[in-house]
């Protein structure tokens, strides 16, 4: 059996890696500033992240949701004293696509409405309704194209005015950064306008920080950089350090009901293993601090080049936007530097690395890409 052919692959196939390095088979060392999709946050391999699933299970690995799980309720009081979000509730899942999933159903109970209004630019994840509010064309099916959808423009706020002006809107869905868009930031007072606007018209907002979230944007989620507080924030990637992991943190003002969301793998005794130990490893390695600082440094020691136009980021979430397609400087940057990098349409390097980055990597990375430019 062959696999269905639907990923571009580099020539590379890592066999080891630790901390913000990864090896290939051929024990070739590469400095990994895309993290997997901004999915490791706290390093490869940390040796509490390895204790916590290893020493799990050998005690038990596996059960549904219709037993108690104390991990999960650890974990809980853990992101609440991360975030700061004390009265909210969690739902956990398995991935930043369900995680949107759910809370767009959760604002559709709770508002009895079926619409929802997007940002142009904007990803989501490939499952019906996170597809459906995702500003790609080529990944929305004809079935998926049937939710009601309408995409307003960021930091425009009259257009997201328009939208609402009917009432009949059960959510706004917004990145706190958008990633694979081009990493375009809402504007604080955007965010706030967003927010207040939501409230007056009983609309639900959505905060997706799967790949701004987690400590990636030098906040714990990026929205925080506003002052805002919305009524669901959806998160995934970064929890679990490359377990499969996703999560809602949801407002008091939504009432449970039993069987009104559910999940098979959500929530697992694994799961929770590993995303208690990132908790545990983001707390005393004070990684969110760690991220704003090395950001900040990163982005100010970028190289000047005509061949640049913009570079764009908050914390360990950057954009490197060229005046012509990137293909080729990724692929020296990788096969002759050995450093790992992502990429948001055909003229921006995206930069998501661990969030232990040293301004030693950073140093490494800035010698090469001035070498490559």
């Amino acid at each position: 059996m062959k696999l269905f052919d639907v990923y571009s692959l580099f020539d590379v196939v890592p066999v080891k890696a630790q901390g913000c390095k990864v090896w290939d088979e051929k024990g070739q060392e590469y400095l990994d500033l895309y993290g997997g999709h901004a999915v490791i946050s706290v390093g490869h391999t940390h040796p509490k992240y390895v204790a916590g699933i290893t020493e799990q299970l050998g005690k038990i690995g596996f059960y549904s949701n219709s037993v108690i799980n104390p991990l999960q309720t650890t974990l809980a009081e853990k992101i609440q004293k991360l975030s700061g979000y004390t009265n909210y509730s969690l739902f956990l899942c398995n991935s930043g696509a369900e995680a949107n999933e759910n809370a767009l159903k959760l604002a559709s109970f709770h508002t009895g409405r079926d619409k929802v209004v997007a940002f142009k630019r904007s990803f989501h994840g490939r499952t019906s309704g996170a597809v459906a509010v995702t500003d790609n064309p080529k990944i929305v099916s004809p079935f998926n194209a049937n939710h009601k959808v309408v995409f307003a423009e960021l930091n425009n706020i009259a257009s997201v005015e328009d939208a609402l002006k009917d009432n009949d809107v059960a959510a706004v869905i917004v990145e706190g950064i958008q990633g694979c868009g081009g990493i375009h930031i809402p504007t604080n007072e955007f965010f706030q306008q967003l927010s207040a606007l939501c409230k007056k018209h009983g609309t639900v907002l959505v905060l997706d920080e799967i790949q701004s979230g987690y400590g990636r944007s030098g906040k714990f989620f990026a929205h925080q950089h506003t002052g805002i507080k919305p009524d669901i924030i959806t998160m995934a990637k970064g929890i679990a350090n490359g377990f499969p992991v996703g999560a809602i943190l949801i407002s008091p003002e939504f009432e449970p009901v039993k069987g009104m969301l559910g999940t098979t793998f959500g929530g697992n005794y694994l799961a929770m293993a590993a995303a208690i130990a990132v908790a545990d490893i983001f707390e005393s390695e004070k990684l969110v601090d760690n991220a704003a600082e090395v950001g900040k440094y990163l982005i100010e020691n970028m190289p000047q080049s005509s061949r640049i136009k913009e570079v764009r980021g908050r914390g360990l979430m950057i954009g490197i936007e060229f005046n012509e397609p990137i293909k080729e400087i990724r692929s020296k940057l990788l096969y002759e530097k050995h450093i790992f990098t992502g990429v948001a349409g055909t003229n921006m390097i995206r930069l998501l690395p661990p969030l232990c980055l040293t301004k030693a990597d950073c140093d490494t990375f800035l010698k090469a890409f001035r070498e490559v430019l």
